[in-house]
């Protein structure tokens, strides 16, 4: 992958890239044509797809992560991507790996709370593929939204040469965002995941009518997660979208974020009030 990377390069062929881990859906379809157009008739499109270890906690889904290679290429294919790299874990993490990328300033709060090596994890597997990958520009979704401020401030303090596009989130007709963990909802479950977007539509109905504090929010939208019998509420955050500072009054433009249990899937979900 690297040796063709460079080839592109020596020839001034633009590379986008959109990094996965598989069981892509349509919102990694979105990306892939977002990435599509931004490397033009010219350029290459690259998608990976590796189920990054390091990302996952203990007690966390590595095990049953779905996996579908055969289903994720056709999906590549369909929507224009030209390369579509595979790597294994013993190539990634060398048995005696032992260098990490660690952000100490977006990652501390709301999944870096959550899930405390999470982004060094992250933060690594992503540095190690733009190493490989050498891309012009990198394509993320917005439903992972602290994601993609922790790479975006890594790309600029590491002095990665790419910029860093951020594509809107995709929903179910029912207002669910797209997720590979979806799959793990029972039927009786699936129309409980709704209130991720249900809590978001109530927050923003709730800001648009003046300033509230967040304490009384989260009072608010907990009893609201609490009607749900399988719902649990893990987190529910109120920043601002560029520093990821908490906000002091939730008002119209504060951005909110949450992970909600449904039974034993966490589901994570955010947009701008």
């Amino acid at each position: 992958m690297q040796r063709l990377a460079r080839r592109w390069q020596q020839t001034d062929v633009p590379i986008a890239f959109v990094p996965t881990m598989g069981y892509l859906h349509a919102g990694h379809a979105s990306l892939i044509l977002k990435a599509r157009k931004l490397a033009g008739p010219r350029g290459r499109v690259v998608v990976s797809i590796f189920v990054n270890p390091t990302q996952f906690g203990p007690a966390e889904d590595l095990a049953k992560y779905p996996r579908d290679l055969k289903r994720d290429t056709a999906l590549c294919r369909k929507n224009g991507a030209d390369v579509i790299f595979v790597p294994s874990e013993s190539e990634m993490y060398p048995r005696d790996f032992s260098t990490w990328v660690t952000e100490g300033s977006m990652s501390r709060d709301m999944e870096g709370a959550a899930r405390p090596i999470h982004f060094r994890g992250v933060a690594t597997v992503v540095a190690k593929l733009f190493q490989i990958v050498r891309p012009d520009f990198a394509v993320f979704g917005a439903k992972d939204f602290q994601q993609t401020a922790v790479v975006r401030r890594m790309v600029r303090d590491l002095n990665f040469p790419l910029k860093v596009v951020i594509a809107p989130t995709v929903r179910e007709a029912d207002g669910l965002a797209m997720s590979s963990r979806n799959r793990y909802l029972t039927p009786e479950q699936r129309p409980q995941a709704t209130i991720l977007w249900r809590v978001i539509q109530t927050a923003r109905r709730r800001a648009a009518s003046g300033p509230v504090s967040p304490a009384e929010m989260t009072r608010e939208l907990r009893r609201l997660i609490a009607h749900e019998p399988e719902a649990r509420l893990d987190y529910v955050s109120f920043f601002d979208p560029d520093s990821l500072e908490p906000a002091r009054q939730i008002k119209l433009g504060v951005r909110i974020a949450m992970a909600v249990f449904i039974g034993k899937t966490r589901l994570i979900d955010n947009a701008t009030l």
